[in-house]
């Protein structure tokens, strides 16, 4: 067995002193429902950050639409619409092996976060789909979450990070677009400027 790099922190004891106790309202501020104040949030949130675990790992994938994003079925319960995508489907195919699911919800502007721990399942009830019908075509599947934990997270990380600053486009920092993402993992197996010429026309008579 591999002995720890030196400076790893591998016992619980050891982590804790580093950190020192929560206080008072990072304990109180964890519900196990949707309490209202908790509902309102999300009720504001376009996006979220959803999680789950499976068979080969772990996987953190994007979801969007108009707020609300998920409708509140009850204090318990989550209703998250399955869109159109990739149809790579790793966040559904982990829920089939391992119900256990986090989401982390955004909402523009707003230094916090909320952070919602449950269980899913995938329903394709047809009332189910239909009701949550975007522009007239409904999702491929529902992902309904049975919610175990709530709190709020504060706003520092958002603040480090400036997420929601405006900034000078002139002083963005370049990043590969999708197109030269792909032609570099594919040695232009896929020609990256094609793809870009078409993604955007693409994307939006994909959306739904």
């Amino acid at each position: 067995m591999t002995p720890p790099a030196p400076h790893t922190i591998t016992d619980l004891a050891s982590l804790e002193s580093l950190f020192g106790a929560p206080g008072e309202a990072s304990i109180r501020k964890e519900v196990p429902y949707l309490h209202p104040v908790y509902r309102q949030w999300i009720e504001a949130s376009p996006f979220a950050v959803l999680a789950t675990h499976g068979p080969d790992g772990l996987d953190a994938s994007p979801r969007g639409d108009p707020a609300p994003l998920v409708t509140v079925q009850d204090a318990h319960t989550l209703l998250l619409p399955e869109r159109r995508g990739n149809n790579r489907i790793d966040s559904l195919r982990n829920i089939l092996s391992d119900p256990r699911v986090a989401l982390l919800f955004l909402v523009p502007g707003t230094g916090e976060t909320l952070r919602v721990n449950g269980r899913a399942r995938i329903s394709v009830d047809p009332e189910l789909l239909a009701r949550l019908a975007m522009d007239g075509v409904p999702p491929k599947c529902v992902v309904e979450i049975q919610v175990e934990t709530v709190y709020f997270q504060c706003g520092k990380a958002l603040q480090r990070s400036k997420l929601w600053e405006p900034r000078d486009p002139a002083q963005a920092t370049p990043v590969p677009s999708a197109g030269a993402m792909l032609a570099a993992l594919t040695q232009n197996g896929i020609d990256g400027a094609a793809y870009d010429r078409a993604l955007p026309d693409r994307q939006r008579s994909t959306l739904y």
